[in-house]
This record gives structure tokens, C-alpha cells and sequence, in this order.
């Protein structure tokens, strides 16, 4: 009878260890997407202000490619 306590406790240790875990790396997953979404939109502001000025189209993009980059790498962090 001991034994199969044992076991049972064991066995309950391990399974609410491994949701909590989980559940940390949802939380970081989350922040790393709203990063993500935030900077897309920042992004996509930003490019539409640079179109309509004086500055080349070609200029824009590289704008708007480098903020998306910041963003992924703030996303990175935030997950690794």
C-alpha cells in the first residue's frame, strides 16, 4: 500500500510541474507575438508616412525592413 502511495505522489509532482512550465513559456510566446504585431503596425505607419514625403520609394522599404528587424529581435529576447 505504501508503494502505490509513493507513486501517486510522485506521479501528482511531476503533472503540476509540467503545466506551469508551460504555461511561462505561453506567457513569453504571447509577449513575443505582441511585440511582433506591434511593430508591424508601427512599421506599416511609418512607411506610409516616409511615401508620402519627398523621399524615395526605394528609401521607404529599407525603413520598413529594418523596423520589422528591430521588432523580431526585441521579440527574440523577449522569448529566449
Amino acid at each position: 500500500m505504501n508503494k502505490y502511495a509513493l507513486i501517486l505522489l510522485a506521479a501528482s509532482t511531476l503533472i503540476t510541474a509540467i503545466p506551469s512550465q508551460a504555461t511561462e513559456q505561453s506567457r513569453q510566446r504571447q509577449g513575443a507575438r505582441d511585440v511582433r504585431q506591434g511593430t508591424r503596425e508601427a512599421s506599416r505607419n511609418v512607411k506610409q508616412e516616409c511615401r508620402q514625403g519627398v523621399v524615395g520609394n526605394a528609401d521607404c522599404r529599407q525603413d520598413h525592413r529594418q523596423n520589422k528587424q528591430e521588432g523580431r529581435d526585441k521579440a527574440r529576447d523577449i522569448k529566449y
